[in-house]
C-alpha cells in the first residue's frame, strides 16, 4: 500500500517522469530528500503597526487616557473601527489601533457620520480634560494593592479593585486634586479557565505593555524614572509607569527591570500571587516605594488614603524621611502622620488582613528602627493589637491603625463590626466609643448603567442630573414613566445578556470539547423571557454559593416550572490557594450538567469586569447569600440596582442601608441556630419560599398588555429610592466632609508656624506619658457604694480627688462610665460624664460629679481618668487610659 502510494506521489509530481540521467558520477540510490536539498527558514522579527491618518490622529490620545471606559460615544466609536477586532482584541483600542488595516482608517473618512462622532466625542474629551481642579482642594495621595477600570488592564482580582478604580473615576469627574498609586503586574491576576470536569485552573498571560493604555515616565534625560529599594543584601530597582485616568493620573511600580535579581523582577508579576514573603516585598514596593516615587515625582501631597493595609509601610517611610530631611524627632514625625493618614478597612474577616512573623519583618525592616531612632520592641508593637505579646503575628491593618488619625470602615454595618475587631488597640474603651467611621461604598454611574438606561435617564432627569447624582430628587422623576417604557427596556437588557451568554458559552464548550448535543441543549434552553437571577462575586466558603443547593428536587420545581420558569446565572473566580472554594466551583458546575438544570443553572467562567457589566445590566434579581456579619459593603448589587434590577440578599453589608420592602427582598438578619449547617438550611428553605411565592409570583403576574405591574413598580422604587443612595458621587462626597477636609484641617493647623503644633503636642505627650504612673488616687466618694440601689429621680453627688504629681491639672480628666451587666459577655457601654474640677491645693486635685439616675436597671460603674488637651483630634490619638 505505501509503495503503491509512493510511487503515485511520484507520478503526480512529475519526478517520475524525468528523463534517465547520465550515469556518469550519478547515483540512482540517492533520495528525493537529498535531491531536492534546502535548508531551513530564516526569519527575522518585523512589526508592521497601522498609521493614523491626521485627520484622526486624536484617537491614539483618547485610546491612552481610559476616560473611554466610561463614556460609551467614546467605546462606540472604537468598536465601528471595526467590530470584529474589537471583540478579539478584548475592547482594547490601543491594540486595536495598532492593528486595524490603514485602508479601513482611510474607508472611514468617507464616512461622514463616523467623523462627525469622532469630533463630538473629542470635543467633549478635550473640554474634559482642560478643567482644572480647584486648588482650594486638598493633594491627596491615594495607594491602593489593586485599580480595576476596564477588563483589557488586568491589575485588579476583585471588589477591592474595582471600587479603587472607580473611585478614581468620580475623582476625576469631580476634579479632586487627587494621585494614585498602585503596582504594576505582568500577569495580572489569574485567567480562570474551567476543565471539562469543572475544575478551576489558574493560567497566567504575560500581558504586553506596548499595547495598554500605560506610558513610561522619564526623566529629562529620556530614561525611564526609578526608585530603589534595600532588601536584604542587595538593592532593587522598581521603574514608574502611568497611567491616565480622565484627569487623574495614576503611577505604577514595576520591578521587572533589568538590574534586578530573578526573584526581585517576579515581585510585580502577579497580583496577590507567591508565598507570605513575596506578599511582604509587594507591600514594602507599595508602601516605601510609593513614598520614594512621590517624591521622584516632585509631588507633595497634603493627605494620605491608605485603600485597605496594604500601603501602610507609608507610615514609617515618611517618618524616616521627615527625620532625615527636617531632623524632627520620632514623635514629632509620628504625629505629623497620623495628622494626614486616612486608612480605609474592607473586610470583617481576619484571613482578609495581612500578617506577617517577626523574623520576617526583621529579615527586610531590621533597619528601620535605627534610622527613626527607637528600638525594636517600641517599633514591632507597631504593628501588634497587644504590646510585647512575642507571639503575636505584625499585622499590616494594626500598623495602619496605629499610624492613621482616622479609620473608617465601608459600610455603617461594618463600621460596628470593626470597632469590635480593632477594640483592643484602644484598651479599656468600649467598641461604640472609639473614633472609626464609615463611608459605605458605591459604585461610579457611567461605568455602570448600561447605555439604553443612562439615555432615559438624561431624557428624563433633566438638566444638571449628572452633577448631582446622589441628589434622590431627579432619580425620582422615573416614577413618571409608563410602565410599558421601563419593562420594554428592561426586556432588551435582558434579551442582550442572553445573546451574550450564547455566544461566551459556545465558544468556551468548544474549548473544553464538551458534547455538541449538551452545548446545544444549554444554549437552547437559556430564555430571555424567563426571570433570571445572577449571583457572581469572589468564590470563599463565607459568601454561601452553595445555599441555592440545598435541596436539588425544590429547586428543579422552581426552574422548570412550565409557567414561571427561573434561570441562574454564577459566576466568580476562587484564589489559587482556595481549595474549599475551587470545590465549591466544581460542585455548582457539576450540578448545572445534570439533565434537569442544563440552560437553567449556568456558570460562567473567567469573571471579569465586561462579564459583569453585561449581567448587572441584564438580571433581574441580584443574589447574595453571605454569612452575617462577613460582608463588609458588596458593590455589585448596588451596581444591579443602577439598571433597575431589585437585590434579595441577607440583610448585611450595603443592603442593611439599601433595603426597602417595596425595591426589593431581604432574608431575616436573626440567628436561630449556632450550628452553621443548620442555620444555612433554615436560609436556604426561606430562600426557596420566597422565590417561588413572592418574586417569581410577581415577576410572572401581568396585566392585559402583559406587563408585571407590581414588577416595574418594585425596578421603579429600586431605581429612585435606592440607587441614588450608593454612587461614587455620595461616596467622595462623604469621604470629603467626614475625613478629607477634616485632615486637611490638621494638618494645615500642623504645619502652622513651622510645626509648632507639631512640637506642642510631642512634647505634651511625652510629659504626661513620663508621669502617667505616678498619678495616684487619694479619695473616692460615690454614693453607689455602700446602697443597695439607687432611686430615680433623685440627685446623688461623687468625689474624687487624686495627685497629679506636677501635671498640668488641665492635661488629665475624670469621668464616670456606666456599662448594662445584663448583656452576654463584654458589658455593654450605656453612658459616660465627665467630672468637674472643683480645688487644687498643691498637686491635689478634687474632682465632682453630680448625676440622676434617669433609667431603671442592674448596671456596673467605673471611673477612669484620661488625657485631655484641646488639640487632641480624638480620645484614641493618644493612647492613655486607666481606670481608678
Amino acid at each position: 500500500y505505501y509503495q503503491e502510494l509512493y510511487s503515485k506521489v511520484l507520478n503526480e509530481s512529475g519526478i517520475g517522469n524525468l528523463p534517465e540521467r547520465e550515469s556518469a558520477g550519478m547515483d540512482d540510490s540517492i533520495s528525493i530528500a537529498q535531491k531536492r536539498k534546502t535548508n531551513e527558514p530564516l526569519w527575522n522579527d518585523v512589526l508592521v503597526k497601522s498609521t493614523l491618518p491626521k485627520e484622526l490622529a486624536g484617537l491614539e490620545e483618547l485610546a491612552r487616557n481610559l476616560w473611554w471606559t466610561w463614556n460609551f460615544e467614546a467605546e462606540e466609536l472604537f468598536k465601528s473601527i471595526d467590530p470584529n477586532l474589537w471583540t478579539q482584541y478584548e475592547q482594547n483600542p490601543v491594540k486595536l489601533l495598532r492593528m486595524v488595516p490603514y485602508k479601513r482608517l482611510q474607508e472611514l473618512l468617507e464616512v461622514g457620520e463616523f467623523y462627525s462622532k469622532y469630533e463630538l466625542v473629542m470635543g467633549r474629551f478635550q473640554r474634559y480634560m482642560e478643567e482644572k481642579p480647584k486648588r482650594e482642594l486638598p493633594q491627596i495621595a491615594y495607594l491602593s494593592m489593586e485599580y480595576g477600570f476596564h477588563a483589557s488592564l488586568k491589575i485588579y482580582s476583585g471588589g477591592l479593585g474595582i471600587l479603587a478604580g472607580d473611585y478614581l473615576k468620580e475623582a476625576s469627574d469631580q476634579n479632586y486634586r487627587l494621585t494614585a498609586i498602585g503596582l504594576l503586574y505582568r500577569h495580572g491576576y489569574f485567567k480562570q479557565v474551567l476543565t471539562v470536569n469543572g475544575e478551576q485552573v489558574a493560567e497566567n498571560l504575560r500581558e504586553d505593555f506596548s499595547a495598554l493604555a500605560i506610558a513610561p515616565v522619564k526623566n529629562e534625560n529620556g530614561q525611564q524614572l526609578m526608585v530603589q529599594l534595600a532588601f536584604p543584601g542587595r538593592s532593587i530597582l522598581a521603574s514608574i509607569w502611568q497611567v491616565n485616568v480622565g484627569r487623574i493620573n495614576l503611577y505604577l511600580l514595576d520591578t521587572d527591570v533589568d538590574g534586578n535579581q530573578v526573584q526581585d523582577r517576579d515581585l510585580t508579576s502577579n497580583l496577590y500571587g507567591g508565598d507570605e514573603e513575596m506578599r511582604l516585598k509587594q507591600e514594602m514596593l507599595l508602601g516605601v516605594g510609593g513614598v520614594r516615587m512621590l517624591e521622584a515625582l516632585g509631588i507633595k501631597p497634603d493627605l494620605y488614603h491608605c485603600n485597605e493595609g496594604h500601603a501602610a509601610f507609608i507610615g514609617f517611610e515618611r517618618i524616616r524621611k521627615l527625620m532625615d530631611a527636617k531632623k524632627f524627632t520620632f514623635n514629632e514625625s509620628r504625629e505629623i502622620v497620623r495628622s494626614s493618614t486616612l486608612f480605609t478597612t474592607h473586610t470583617p474577616v481576619p484571613a482578609g488582613h495581612d500578617s506577617f512573623t517577626e523574623d520576617l519583618i526583621r529579615t527586610y525592616m531590621g533597619h528601620y528602627p535605627g534610622r527613626m531612632n527607637i528600638d525594636w520592641d517600641e517599633f514591632i508593637d507597631m504593628g501588634r493589637m497587644h504590646p510585647g505579646d512575642t507571639n503575636e503575628r505584625f499585622s499590616m491593618s494594626h500598623l495602619a491603625a496605629n499610624l492613621s488619625q482616622e479609620i473608617n470602615a465601608v459600610s455603617k454595618l461594618h463600621g460596628e463590626v470593626t470597632k469590635d475587631m480593632f477594640a483592643d488597640l484602644w484598651a479599656g474603651y468600649y467598641p461604640n466609643e472609639l473614633h472609626i467611621g464609615y463611608v459605605t461604598n458605591g459604585v461610579h454611574y457611567q461605568t455602570w448603567t448600561a447605555k439604553r438606561w443612562q439615555e432615559l435617564h438624561r431624557a428624563t432627569f433633566g438638566e444638571g442630573f449628572m452633577e448631582n447624582q446622589s441628589d434622590s430628587t431627579y432619580w425620582s422623576k422615573i416614577k413618571e414613566l409608563p410602565d410599558q417604557s421601563v419593562w420594554s427596556l428592561k426586556e432588551a437588557q435582558r434579551s442582550q445578556l442572553i445573546n451574550y451568554l450564547k455566544t461566551r458559552l459556545k465558544d468556551n464548550s468548544i474549548r473544553r470539547h464538551e458534547p455538541p448535543a449538551q452545548v446545544l441543549e444549554v444554549i437552547g434552553n437559556l430564555n430571555d423571557k424567563a426571570l433570571t437571577i445572577g449571583f457572581a462575586r469572589r468564590f470563599a466558603t463565607y459568601k454561601r454559593a452553595h445555599l441555592l443547593f440545598k435541596d436539588l428536587p425544590r429547586l428543579d420545581k422552581i426552574v422548570n416550572n412550565p409557567d414561571r420558569p427561573v434561570q441562574f446565572l454564577f459566576a466568580g473566580k476562587a484564589h489559587p490557594r482556595d481549595k474549599a472554594g475551587q470545590d465549591l466551583i466544581k460542585f455548582i458546575v457539576d450540578i448545572s450538567r445534570r439533565p434537569e438544570f442544563r440552560g437553567r443553572i449556568v456558570f460562567l467562567e473567567n469573571y471579569d469586569m465586561t462579564v459583569a457589566r453585561h449581567l448587572v445590566q441584564g438580571v433581574d434579581v441580584w443574589l447574595n447569600t453571605p454569612t452575617r456579619p462577613l460582608e463588609a459593603s458588596g458593590t455589585s448589587g448596588m451596581k444591579a440596582a443602577m439598571n433597575g434590577a431589585m437585590n434579595f440578599s441577607v440583610l448585611d453589608g450595603w443592603w442593611c442601608e439599601g433595603y426597602r420592602p417595596d425595591a426589593g427582598w431581604a432574608l431575616p438578619e436573626e440567628r436561630i441556630y449556632q450550628d452553621q449547617s443548620f442555620q444555612d438550611e433554615l436560609d436556604a428553605a426561606t430562600v426557596y419560599n420566597m422565590l417561588e411565592e413572592e418574586i417569581a409570583a410577581m415577576f410572572y403576574d401581568r396585566n392585559e398588555d402583559q406587563i408585571p405591574v407590581k414588577w416595574v413598580q418594585h425596578i421603579k422604587n429600586t431605581i429612585a429610592f435606592v440607587a441614588p443612595q450608593f454612587t461614587t458621587k455620595r461616596m467622595i462626597d462623604d469621604y470629603s466632609k467626614r475625613f478629607y477636609s477634616k485632615l486637611h484641617q490638621r494638618i494645615d493647623l500642623v504645619r502652622a508656624n513651622n510645626y509648632h503644633l507639631t512640637r506642642v503636642m510631642s512634647r505634651w505627650k511625652k510629659q504626661v506619658a513620663g508621669e502617667w504612673d505616678h498619678i495616684k488616687l487619694i479619695s473616692k466618694q460615690m454614693p453607689m457604694d455602700g446602697k443597695d440601689s439607687l432611686s430615680l429621680g433623685k440627685k446623688y453627688q461623687g468625689r474624687v480627688c487624686l495627685d497629679l504629681n506636677g501635671l498640668d491639672p488641665d492635661s488629665i480628666g475624670v469621668e464616670l462610665v456606666i456599662v448594662d451587666s445584663k448583656a452576654g459577655g463584654q458589658p455593654e457601654f450605656v453612658y459616660r460624664k465627665e467630672f468637674t474640677r472643683t480645688t487644687i491645693q498643691g498637686s491635689q486635685v478634687d474632682y465632682k460629679i453630680n448625676d440622676v439616675p434617669t433609667q431603671p436597671g442592674a448596671f456596673k460603674y467605673g471611673i477612669r481618668i484620661f488625657p485631655k488637651h484641646e488639640q487632641l483630634p480624638h480620645r484614641q490619638d493618644f493612647n492613655y487610659l486607666r481606670w481608678i
